[in-house]
């Protein structure tokens, strides 16, 4: 399985988001009742709007933030794979949205041809990427501008895609995927629900990050997999400051 794809020209990501204020009350009044409006139109027999807010407001770009980006890339070493991971993590999302474009722009110039690799990132992580980029006037590197860009077009390896096998309608999540391809993973102490809370309550940007990298680390173990390759070891992950 995979056999074109060569995995050092991948570039491997995560995002963790939250809503952009601990409560809908800090939101400018006008936000406030466009997130009310949004909700009386796709969840009209949901809970009150403050609690959807906070459990749901990091989804979607207009009313969340990145709090934190993890990339990571493949290196062939010793006739062995490697993974090198870095994290973006800040209060400020411009910095953490910098901080990556940079590392696009770099891998683009020496790898012209790469493509991104995560899971759900054609319906998820890069489109909130890209419109979070927008409202804060940032310069889309050219792997990022995909305006008119067909499906089949997009520069992106998505491991959700891969499982779908052209079923259009079917939706597996990394934990699920990871556990029926015999893929351990770490135990976790929080979830992607959870990341919200662990935000705005404990402010543990660390303990997201840590969150956010085993998920590019399973997307990378899951690539692995699909392309039966011997699995990563602990050792052969590096995570670069």
């Amino acid at each position: 399985m995979l056999p074109t794809i060569a995995l050092d020209q991948l570039l491997l990501l995560d995002i963790e988001t939250t809503p952009a204020t601990a409560a809908l009350e800090q939101l400018p009044a006008d936000m406030q009742r466009l997130w009310i409006e949004k909700m009386a139109k796709t969840a009209p027999e949901s809970e009150n709007e403050a609690e959807a807010y906070e459990d749901r407001a990091g989804i979607y770009a207009e009313f969340g933030k990145i709090i934190c980006i993890s990339a990571a890339f493949f290196s062939l070493e010793n006739n062995a794979y490697h993974l090198r991971m870095k994290s973006f993590y800040n209060d400020d999302e411009a910095i953490v949205l910098n901080g990556f474009l940079g590392l696009v722009n770099k891998f683009y110039s020496k790898y012209p041809a790469f493509q991104f690799a995560g899971h759900n990132i054609k319906e998820f992580d890069i489109p909130f990427i890209c419109r979070r980029s927008v409202i804060h006037q940032l310069s889309l590197p050219k792997p990022l501008q995909l305006y008119g860009f067909k499906p089949w077009e997009m520069p992106m390896l998505d491991t959700l895609h891969l499982w779908r096998f052209g079923d259009i309608r079917h939706y597996t999540s990394l934990k699920l995927l990871t556990a029926v391809l015999g893929i351990e993973t770490p135990k976790d102490d929080i979830d992607g629900s959870m990341v919200g809370k662990v935000y705005w309550k404990d402010h543990n940007l660390e303990r997201i990050a840590a969150y956010c990298q085993k998920d590019v680390i399973a997307v990378a173990q899951l690539l692995l997999r699909f392309k039966r390759i011997p699995l990563l070891k602990e050792e052969q992950v590096i995570l670069v400051k």
